[in-house]
């Protein structure tokens, strides 16, 4: 998988996911499958059940299928999944 902006237009859903940054200290290094996605939540699910995850307040590491391991800030995931298709980012790097 090619890593560009267009990452947060990429479907979630079924990613691994990991919190490595919050102000939140319950949410760092919560982690697990990423089972559902609404607009301003992520539902990871692991061993120990499921969690909703406030994506405005976290940074996530996901690690897709193929094995691209990316960091995504939370605020540019704030939205339906729909809704990000039409949402344009400026090169961050």
């Amino acid at each position: 998988m090619k890593v560009t902006p267009d990452i947060i237009r990429y479907e979630f859903i079924g990613a691994k996911g990991l919190v490595v940054q919050s102000p939140n200290t319950n949410y760092i290094g919560l982690s697990g499958l990423v089972v559902n996605e609404s607009k301003n939540t992520f539902t990871f699910q692991n061993q120990e059940g499921t969690r909703n995850i406030i994506k405005d307040v976290a940074t996530f590491d996901f690690t897709f299928n193929d094995g691209t391991v990316v960091e995504i800030d939370g605020k540019l995931l704030v939205g339906r999944s729909e809704d990000r298709l039409k949402k344009s980012v400026k090169r961050l790097w």
